[in-house]
């Protein structure tokens, strides 16, 4: 989820991480969303009456929204998914082809990213695939500057030059990206090799050599850790591992700046519903991430009793939050029966309900009901939120509002919110006009904290995330006390 509110690839996330800088709803686009376009533009009458056709008028949108995108930045990354070959992709290679010839050499640079497979029985590399990908590539008019060859093995300087010859590159411009340690050390690799030279003379920018000590720094604090702590991830979607992989990185962002290496436990909540939470026992800390749908939920809140009733550090996000709310309301309270609307349209105690009314991130007021579409209704994108001074939320921002990325259409019941404070739940962030809980707390727990919002969107390997450094510095906590 993109600052002003997109729900895109999760590619985006990793430009975000990379380049330390914020992607919004032009910096991805779908072929869909082209097609779309065209069709609202010639019932529109755009095109007089012209036969739709996919040269010009697919590609001449996807370049619309391609210079769109870069308008305003000094050096754009565009990176056309899909595979050289498929149909898929033959609009948008062909779109960028053109953008080639009109923007001219010194002002475009193609680089493609192949595979060069190394087969261990014969202990060798192949390089066919990548001479073939790259031929298929020129029939389409476009030849590549560089190339970026992904192997397990690094790359002898024979085959280098052997794909060189047969792809009419450069050979200094045949870069091997090796299998790594870790994906933050591919930065350090590929500026070893030149590439950050060879795309500055070709597009004959006047710029300083790449400072990368911060990368380097990252690096170090991820591969010599100082202790290492177990923290247990339950959630609905534990089999797609990608599913959770904004959440997986920030974790580890955290693991670089206490310098701790962080051990996920991936758990299914259906699981803790079957078999109970034995297999908390052993970790040091419980993160439950967000989700849509009643599967699972109810082994979600019994591991938020477990790590309530036994101390143990508690993140919760989203859904995480929703649980801990219903649980503490159930089992603190007393509330029989408490639960949330998507799940118990009747509870006699609607702890979570739909929201119906807030202010997106352009400050548009946003009304829902019960009978508005599912696609496309949530309260998406950045959000502030007001800390309370003495709250374990401020300790770890520093601030008294924050910004963070939302990612729901459900919200805690302001109705019951007397109740729990008074039997203990501290309520420490809400949305500006007060009126929608961000973060809850327990007080007299050693670190239990759950937010609405998605903080893993924010994190980055430089900086990390004030919420998850927490958590992680709580579990190592948790770990030496035993």
């Amino acid at each position: 989820v993109t600052e002003d509110g997109a729900e895109t690839d999760l590619d985006l996330g990793h430009y975000e991480r990379f380049l330390k800088t914020t992607m919004a709803k032009k910096n991805n686009f779908t072929t869909g969303q082209v097609y779309e376009q065209v069709l609202r533009n010639e019932r529109k009458g755009e095109y007089l009456g012209a036969t739709v056709q996919v040269i010009p008028h697919i590609t001449d949108e996807i370049k619309r929204r391609v210079y769109a995108s870069a308008e305003g930045t000094d050096v754009a990354l565009i990176e056309v998914g899909g595979t050289v070959g498929d149909i898929e992709s033959l609009p948008f290679l062909e779109s960028i082809r053109q953008m080639g010839v009109e923007l001219g050499r010194d002002r475009a640079v193609f680089i493609h990213l192949t595979l060069v497979p190394y087969i261990k029985s014969a202990g060798e590399i192949k390089t066919k695939p990548t001479q073939h990908s790259v031929k298929e590539l020129r029939t389409i008019g476009i030849q590549p500057d560089i190339l970026i060859c992904r192997s397990e093995q690094p790359i002898p300087a024979s085959d280098r030059k052997k794909i060189a010859l047969f792809t009419n590159v450069n050979e200094k411009a045949v870069i091997s990206a090796i299998d790594a340690d870790t994906i933050y050390r591919i930065p350090l690799l590929l500026r070893e090799q030149g590439l950050d030279d060879i795309v500055v003379a070709q597009l004959r920018l006047d710029v300083p050599p790449a400072d990368l000590s911060a990368w380097e720094k990252v690096v170090d604090g991820l591969t010599h850790p100082t202790d290492e702590v177990n923290i247990a991830i339950v959630g609905k979607y534990v089999d797609h591992t990608d599913a959770y992989k904004s959440l997986n990185e920030a974790l580890i962002h955290a693991g670089i700046h206490t310098r701790h290496k962080v051990q996920i436990t991936y758990i299914d909540s259906e699981t803790i519903e079957a078999e109970g939470t034995a297999k908390l026992k052993d970790v040091d800390a419980i993160l439950v991430p967000g989700g849509f749908g009643e599967r699972g939920v109810e082994g979600k809140i019994s591991t938020v009793r477990f790590a309530r009733e036994n101390k143990i550090p508690y993140l919760g996000i989203c859904l995480g939050m929703q649980s801990a709310v219903i649980e503490f309301a159930r089992d603190v309270v007393g509330l029989e029966g408490a639960h949330s609307t998507e799940f118990l349209p009747n509870s006699p105690h609607p702890i979570i309900g739909l929201i119906t009314e807030w202010m997106d991130e352009a400050g548009q007021l946003n009304v829902r009901d019960e009978g508005s579409d599912i696609g496309g209704t949530m309260r998406l994108g950045a959000q502030k939120c007001r800390l309370k001074s003495d709250s374990l939320a401020f300790e770890l921002y520093q601030k008294d509002v924050i910004t963070e990325r939302h990612r729901h259409r459900y919200e805690f019941n302001n109705q019951y919110l007397k109740q729990l404070e008074a039997a203990g739940m501290r309520f420490s962030g809400k949305s500006l006009d007060g009126r929608l809980v961000e973060i809850i707390e327990l007080p007299d727990h050693p670190w239990f904290l759950a937010c609405q919002f998605h903080p893993e969107f924010t994190s980055t390997p430089r900086n990390g995330h004030p919420l998850f450094s927490g958590f992680v510095e709580a579990a190592a906590k948790h770990k030496k006390q035993g």
